[in-house]
This record gives C-alpha cells, structure tokens and sequence, in this order.
C-alpha cells in the first residue's frame, strides 16, 4: 500500500516525497514540527485518514528539509525555503495548482505560499496552527519564554524519552502502547536531537501574523478545543485575520488530526473541497519591493544601468528608474535582501553611497508591476529613517527571514500606511563567517531581554498618546518592581526607563513630521508631550535641531522623493 518514495531538488536540498490517490484534485499535505513519509504508513489510523483523502485527491506527502527521508541540512531554514520545498515538489510532479493541508508548524509555510503564490493554490486548509511561537502583547496564547526553554531542555536530555511527555500531544490515545511506541520512533526517526532542537528554534522565531491579511484564497481552518499545544484562541485570531476564511471548532483536545473525532475532520475537508470552485484564483500575490536612493558619488560616470544590470542578476524585475533612485520587485523577500546587501557592498567598493529600504506588498508577479499611494507612502517614510550606506527592512521582511543567513537590529519605527499602527524597522546585514561558527557554538539558551524589551517596546508604542505613562504605569503592566524594571531596561539599552519612553516618543514624533502633514503642536501632544514647547526642547536635545527646521527640510527633500509616483 505504501506508495514508491522519489526525490527531487530544492535548491540544492533533496527533498523525499510519494504520490498516490485517485481524485480529480491535487492535494499537498505539509506536516507539522518532524516527519517520516515510509513511517507514516505503519501507524493505521494515519493510514486510515490518508486512504480517504486519496478517494477525492491526488495527494502528495514530502519531508520538509532536515527532517525524514528528505536532506539533513546543518543550517536553520527559512520559512520562504520551506515553502520553495512546496514549490518543488508540485513542479516534479507537474501539479500545476493544488490544496494546500497544512498541519500545526506546517501552517505557516502553508499560509505563506497561499499568500505568494494564489495562482497555484486552489484553497487553504490547516488543522491546529499558530502565528507566533513566542508569547507577546498582541498574541498572549503563545508559549513563554520559560516554556520555550524548558521544550530545549527537554529536546536535548530526552528525545522522545519519557520527560517529553508526547502523550499530552494525544490524551485520547496516552494508554495505547503500540501507538504512543509508533509515535516515538516517528518523531525519533523523522529528526535526530540536534535537527529538532534547529527546527524548534526555528519555530520559536515563527510569526506569520503580518501576512494573514494577504491570503485571499478560500480556507478553512480547524483546530480543537482543549488542544494543549495550541491554544483555541491562536485558531481564531488567524481566522479573524484571514478574510472570509471558515473557521472550525472541534470537540477534543488531541493536536493530531488522524486521532480523535478524524470523521468530523475529514467530513469537514471533504465538504470544503467540493465547494470550492477551483478554477476562480487571484492573481495577486506577495511581492518584495526593493528600493534605493543614490546619496552620493566620487565617480563622475556612474550610471544607474550599472545598479539595474546587478539586480536583475538576482532575479528583480525593474518597476522604476531615474537619475538617482530605483525600485525592483521581488518574487520573495530572501532574494531582495540577498541583492541589497551585495549591492551596497559593490557600490561603496566603487565610493558610491546608497540608502536602501525593503518591504512587503500585493501585485502582480508577472506583467505591469504598478506603484500606489502606499508605495509612495512607503518609499517616504523609510527613506526619511535611513542613513547612508544602509538598508532598513520592515518588520514582515525579518519575520520571514529568521533563521537566514542575515543579521537584523530593531532600528526605528514608522508608521503603517492609513492604519496608522506601528511598523517596526530593522538594520540588515550579512553575517560574518566568524558569527556563524560562534552561533554554532552557542549553548540552546533563549535570550530572555530580547523578549522583555520587545515587550517593553509594545506597551510604550500602545501608551504614546497618554501624557500621563510612565515609569509606575510601564512598572504595573510589565508586572515588575519599579527598581527591577529600571535594572533590565539599564542592562539591555544604557538607558533610564524614562530616557527610553521619552526617546521612544521623539522617534515616532520625527517619523510623524516626516511622513504627515502635521504641526509641531499637534505632533507634541498625539504623542504625549504636555506643551509644544517643552516638545520642542526634548528634540533639539535628541536630535540636535528644532522640530520647524525638520519640517523645512522635509518640504524641500519631499520634492526629490516623489520618483515613485511620477
């Protein structure tokens, strides 16, 4: 019964994968933290549930990279290269469109090819997913830090062995020994200690929520009630967030779907596959924009077709040129970072200075890649942060990138186009050889203070407008001491808790007045200030110059920025 397991490339990755059913569609299964496709067909009730999809799809299984039959790779993979996996493997087997079935992990590469690629899924179904694998602000159901760090410890002393505890994964099935035995040596089989502990790394560092928004093709996400690994809530969150996707409570608290209530689930997935009409898709996908500004050149006969011949050698496509500034569309974000860190290299080799900003948004991957206001809005913005010789990616770009080959340090913030949210900004570089052999190196050790001033961050951005936040309020939301508050925030940014919420204020104050038409005085007060003067004063002290004289200079420099819309 078990199909015939083929291999194909991913880059340089063999990727394992099988093929069989008889149904008129095609059907991806994208599993979730590790698998095995052979071991997959000695657990029957997996079997069970894969025979009854293969009545109504072709299905097709694959290892991900580093886990099964599929290439152990040394390296972290990104969520774009797990979702290339994807790609491939629907291109060895000429699937020109397909349902994606993404199971828990296995959602978020799911979630990002449906939102690159809508054109090549029919629809989306999950079973058991999150957006984020780190507790935050804005997602509280995610594990904690301590919790994230007791899994490593677990991982690295007991693989699979008793303090794993995989029975909590399914209490239905915590007494049958054949079972909890086969799920074991599935796990033990599907990643050796050192790949499960990179890939729950990798997974720490997950968060999708920035693209929900952009997945347009039809889904139905389900997900249990009391499932122990992931909270019901983190279920409907993401459906909130994905536009008229179906959302499905199920009775039980089981986190594999081929256990438990497995009917209903298949029932559920059958009926939604049957109505969805497969040959309706959009064609707008995501696509990453890279743009640069010329700051300044030694070299009287340089041309800008020198920095498009270099981007298209990445695989850019050209959607705007002029004397000094350029913008190139990327099919993902790794190739748009990978081209931006090469090119500044080149350029200052030739004593040229660039600045350079990259983004997400929605268009066409092939044909007329028109600019909008929100480009506009987005050129604009970043450019008023950047410096020389820099490259600033919003927050989306690093989410997707983690684990990359690429260094990312919070840098500013801007404000998002019409919703007026906060849109983090990070400074990207290469790193170095000699950071990657000291990051081998490293111990499985979380760093808590990069979660606790992410989390102290959040609450001053969410208390901007309130003259009245301070220490005592930061104090009582972040359920610390006032004296242990004011230690951390010392030892993670040589700044007073004070310094940090005034200095956070001034940041957003600039990137107002350099991105809306506002006045000084009713800049001062949405952002906390208790008079424009007393405004006035804190950012010449910060920046060295009033806040009128960085609108003067922002009038005169706007009229050189709008390449974009002309």
């Amino acid at each position: 019964m078990k199909p015939e397991t083929k291999y194909t490339k991913s880059g340089e990755i063999n990727i394992a994968y099988q093929v069989f059913g008889s149904g008129s569609i095609d059907l991806v299964y994208i599993p979730g933290w590790v698998s095995n496709i052979d071991l997959m067909w000695a657990c029957p009730e997996l079997v069970s549930f894969l025979v009854e999809l293969g009545k109504i799809a072709r299905v097709i299984l694959f290892d991900k990279r580093g886990t099964g039959l599929s290439d152990r790779v040394v390296d972290f993979s990104t969520l774009e290269e797990r979702m290339d996996d994807i790609r491939a493997v629907m291109d060895i087997v000429d699937s020109k469109r397909a349902v994606l079935f993404g199971h828990s992990e296995g959602g978020s590469a799911s979630a990002l090819f449906a939102a690159t690629y809508p054109d090549r899924t029919i629809s989306l179904i999950t079973f058991g997913i999150f957006a984020k694998r780190m507790r935050a602000p804005n997602y509280p159901w995610a594990p904690s830090t301590e919790e994230r760090q007791r899994l490593y410890d677990m991982i690295e002393n007991s693989w699979c062995g008793g303090e794993m505890q995989l029975e909590t994964l399914v209490p239905s099935k915590a007494t049958d020994k054949d079972f909890m035995n086969w799920l074991a040596s599935y796990f033990r089989s599907g990643a050796s200690p050192t790949a499960a502990m990179k890939l729950t790394k990798m997974n720490t560092e997950v968060d999708i929520i920035d693209i929900l928004g952009y997945i347009k093709v039809p889904t139905l996400l389900m997900q249990r009630t009391h499932d122990i690994d992931v909270k019901i809530e983190e279920g409907k969150f993401i459906a909130k967030h994905i536009k008229n996707s179906k959302f499905v409570e199920l009775d039980g608290d089981d986190h594999l779907f081929w256990v438990g209530n497995t009917h209903e689930v298949l029932e559920e997935m059958k009926d939604f596959i049957r109505n969805t009409k497969a040959d309706e898709y959009t064609k707008k996908g995501l696509l990453t924009v890279l743009f640069g500004q010329i700051v300044s050149s030694l070299k009287s006969n340089f041309k800008l077709d020198m920095i498009i011949e270099f981007v298209t050698t990445f695989g850019g496509s050209i959607i705007h040129k002029d004397k000094n500034c350029f913008a190139v569309a990327f099919e993902v974000s790794s190739k748009a970072v990978n081209c931006s860190t090469d090119l500044l290299k080149a350029l200052q080799d030739l004593e040229i200075s660039v600045a350079m900003g990259i983004y997400i948004k929605e268009g066409f991957h092939e044909g007329d890649k028109c600019l909008d206001e929100k480009d506009n809005h987005m050129v604009t913005s970043i450019l008023s942060q950047l410096n020389p010789n820099q490259i600033l990616v919003t927050q989306t770009v690093k989410h997707l990138l983690s684990g990359s080959g690429f260094d990312f340090t919070q840098d500013t913030s801007i404000l998002d186009f019409k919703s007026n949210n906060l849109c983090k900004l990070y400074d990207v570089t290469k790193k170095s050889k000699l950071n990657n052999q000291n990051d081998t190196a490293k111990p499985y050790v979380f760093c808590s203070y990069d979660s606790f001033l992410e989390d102290a961050l959040q609450i001053i951005d969410e208390h901007l407008e309130n003259d009245g936040f301070g220490v005592e309020m930061l104090s009582r939301e972040m359920r610390l001491g006032q004296r242990q508050l004011q230690r951390k925030i010392k030892e993670t940014t040589n700044k007073s808790p004070n310094q940090l919420i005034t200095s956070i204020r001034l940041k957003k104050a600039k990137e107002a007045l350099l991105t809306y038409n506002y006045t000084v005085s009713e800049i001062a007060f949405q952002f906390g200030f208790t008079s424009p003067s007393y405004f006035s004063k804190c950012f010449k002290k910060e920046y060295g110059i009033c806040p009128t004289s960085v609108l003067q200079k922002f009038e005169n420099k706007i009229e050189s920025l709008q390449f974009m819309m002309s």
